[in-house]
This record gives C-alpha cells, sequence and structure tokens, in this order.
C-alpha cells in the first residue's frame, strides 16, 4: 500500500488483537523500549564523559563513560537491524505499509533516524581518538568529532521519538496509548538534556545576569518545548519534559560525586578527590509550565498563518518565564547557600578552574554588551527575537509530529 508519511488514514491504525502478546495483554513493541534505554544510555554516557574531563582530564576509548555512550549505538544497532530485516523479509503487508523503503530494506522512519545516528557514532570514535592525538586534549566541548559525535546522539534520541510518535498516533488500545504517551514525553526530556549539554559554554552561573545567555536559551528551548508540547497527547507536555531533563542532570549530580577519582593531568588548581558533577539544570521547568498554558489557552491545532501570529506570544512568555526564575535563582547558586550536595555548588568545578576565575569567586560576568540599560534591554529584545523564531519552528515540528504514522 503507497502511503504518504502525513495522512494519518492511509495507514491502519490497530486494534488491540494486533499488538496483543502471547499472553493476550496488549503491549507496547520491546523494541521501542530499547531504543528508549539506548537514548537514555546516550544522555548519561555525554553527562559522565564530560564529568570525566572535568575530573580526570586524561581518557581514552576504553574509558566506562565511552562504553556507555557506544552501548547507545550498539544496541540502537541490534534493535534497528533487526526490525529492519524482518520487516523486509518477513513482515507482513500491514508492516510493510507503515515502513520506508531505503536501499532495497524496509523499516518505520524512526528505525532509520536511529542508524544513522549509531553509525555517526561509530564514525566519530576513530575520528574523535585521531583528533586527541594530533591536537592534545580539546578546550571546547564543540570540536569537528564532538559535532559529529553529538549529532548521532541526537539522532538516536529523534529516532526513538519518531518511532515512538509513529505508534502514538496509530494506536486505539488507551492503556497502550497512555504508555506511549508517557514514552514519548520521556524521550523528548532526553533530546533536551542533550540540547543542554551542547549549550553549556554558554550556560554558566557566571552569565545568568548577562543576555546572551537568554539569547542562546531563547534560541534553543523553545523549539524543543513547543515541538514537544504540540507533538504529545499529554495534557502537561513542555512541564514533563522540563522536569525529565531537570530530573537527569539532578541526578548525575548527586550520583557523580560519590565515585572517588583525582585528576591525572596539570596545571591542577582546584584537587579533587571524588568526580565533579556538570552545574545545577537551569529551571526550565517554569519556562515549560508557561508554554503549555498557553498552548492550553490558545489551542494545538493552528495552521501555519496561525503559528506566525502566536510564535511571538510564545517567545515571549518562555523568555519571560525565564528570565523570572533564572535570575534570582542565579543569585542563590552564586551564594553560600547553595554550597551543598543538594546544589553541588562547588562540587561542579574542574580541577582546572583557578582561584582567580569568577566562578570561583562566585560572581558575574559582566559583558560590555550589557553596559547600559539600554543595551541590555535591546539585548533581551533579541532574545525574544530568537526565542520568536525558534518558538515557529518548534510549531512547525509539533505539527508534523503530530502526523508521523509510519
Amino acid at each position: 500500500m503507497a502511503t504518504s508519511l502525513g495522512k494519518v488514514a492511509d495507514v491502519p491504525r490497530y486494534a488491540p488483537s494486533t499488538v496483543a502478546t502471547a499472553a493476550g495483554v496488549v503491549a507496547v513493541p520491546w523494541y521501542l523500549y530499547a531504543v528508549a534505554i539506548a537514548a537514555t544510555s546516550v544522555v548519561v554516557g555525554v553527562i559522565w564523559d564530560i564529568s570525566w574531563h572535568m575530573t580526570i582530564g586524561r581518557d581514552t576509548f576504553w574509558t566506562p563513560a565511552h562504553m556507555c555512550t557506544y552501548l547507545a549505538a550498539a544496541i540502537v544497532g541490534g534493535t534497528c537491524g533487526w526490525v529492519a530485516l524482518k520487516t523486509t523479509f518477513a513482515g507482513t503487508a500491514e508492516e510493510r505499509a507503515r515502513s520506508i523503503g531505503f536501499w532495497g530494506f524496509r523499516a518505520p522512519l524512526g528505525t532509520w533516524i536511529c542508524v544513522w545516528g549509531s553509525f555517526a557514532m561509530l564514525t566519530s570514535a576513530p575520528f574523535d581518538d585521531w583528533w586527541h592525538n594530533a591536537y592534545g586534549l580539546d578546550v571546547k566541548i564543540i570540536s569537528p568529532p564532538h559535532s559529529l559525535l553529538v549529532l548521532g546522539m541526537v539522532s538516536i534520541v529523534l529516532g526513538a521519538m519518531v518511532w515512538t510518535l509513529a505508534w502514538q498516533n496509530r494506536i486505539t488500545d488507551e492503556a497502550v496509548k497512555r504508555r506511549l504517551e508517557r514514552l514519548f514525553v520521556y524521550e523528548a526530556g532526553l533530546l533536551l538534556s542533550m540540547a543542554a549539554v551542547f549549550v553549556t559554554e554558554y550556560s554558566g552561573r557566571t552569565v545568568m545576569h548577562g543576555t546572551q545567555f537568554y539569547r542562546v536559551a531563547g534560541l534553543v528551548y523553545p523549539m524543543l518545548l513547543l515541538a514537544s508540547a504540540r507533538g504529545s497527547t499529554i495534557r502537561w507536555p513542555a512541564t514533563v519534559a522540563a522536569l525529565v531533563y531537570m530530573g537527569v542532570r539532578i541526578l548525575m549530580g548527586w550520583i557523580l560525586p560519590l565515585w572517588e577519582a583525582q585528576p591525572k593531568l596539570g596545571p591542577i588548581y582546584n584537587p579533587l578527590e571524588h568526580m565533579a558533577a556538570m552545574q545545577f539544570p537551569i529551571l526550565l521547568v517554569v519556562p515549560g509550565l508557561a508554554v503549555d498554558l498557553l498552548m492550553h489557552r490558545l489551542g494545538k491545532d493552528g495552521s501555519g498563518k496561525r503559528d506566525w501570529a502566536t510564535a511571538p506570544l510564545y517567545g515571549l512568555v518562555f523568555l519571560l518565564a525565564l528570565l523570572v526564575v533564572q535570575w534570582p535563582f542565579a543569585n542563590f547558586l552564586m551564594s553560600p547557600a547553595a554550597k551543598n550536595w543538594v546544589f553541588f555548588v562547588g562540587r561542579d568545578l574542574s580541577y582546572a578552574v583557578s582561584p582567580a576565575s569568577r566562578i570561583w569567586r562566585s560572581e558575574f560576568y559582566r559583558n560590555p554588551a550589557d553596559g547600559s540599560a539600554t543595551l541590555f534591554a535591546q539585548g533581551l529584545l533579541l532574545g525574544v527575537v530568537y526565542a520568536t523564531f525558534s518558538a515557529r519552528l518548534g510549531l512547525a515540528w509539533g505539527r508534523w509530529m503530530g502526523k508521523v504514522v509510519r
């Protein structure tokens, strides 16, 4: 049956009997859980790897953090390979109708996105090893091999989301649909976590009183929150996705410092005896809640023209909500009250952080570009423009996700 990607009616929806287990109980397919586990392994591995670099400095291909990351590629490769082979050579007419052809093989769209991500990750491994041998340790997160690796990681999480969405948009059994809804929002939170990692260098607490922080946040997060909000069928998707992001970062911030570790590369300005944690997460749950509330008011459905009209409102609401909550919270993070295991301030410092640095002295960076009230207002206004553009992309992406059935 030839179908288009966007027409839900062209692809058969599932009656409970077609997805029943051997015991007669309707269940979510195991491979959706497998790729969700892989997506989790990606996020845990990359946060662990950053902590490793902050704490120890030296690494090899065989560090536990790297193995956690590449385990995801192995899980995806095996799972998606099995699904593609089964669909191609032993798939039912229904399974083939809801698949995409590629190089003579057939599989769901999410499968192919995951496969690309797996190949990108595995390709980046020898590239990254060569890069370190040629140029030494990375001084920035965004290096060519890391960029390829992150693209692969993001593709695995995206593929898991799209695959789950295809089932969510087709399924008719309410119990299974609820599990798929929760699985999709969980994966959306993992994608938010990956985005936060990629902009870490622009999100430190020392810059949270500058307009660059809000411009970067406005460019990145509204797209993901709005895509999650429109693509999901639960009531508070952006809020839950933001809670997943914060939960992952907080749990890693609590767990990693429990491991003993010491720097093995100089100069060592901050001697460590345990793994360092990444910084406490941004309070995206508040902008996420604002996005959900506004979408409840405006509705999820809308044409392209209506989305252009509402995107500035979403962008403004996101940035105002973030400013209202993050500005005072940044003051708290800079205070002695935050230096405890709950917020792990102090435990989030790398061995290479000098006592002369602003973060060591708990001082905000004052950007000359924000030197006056007028310049600061202009910087925030530009942040609203960025957030509007990001929101418009998120609305379009979310509308597309609502139509994915293959």
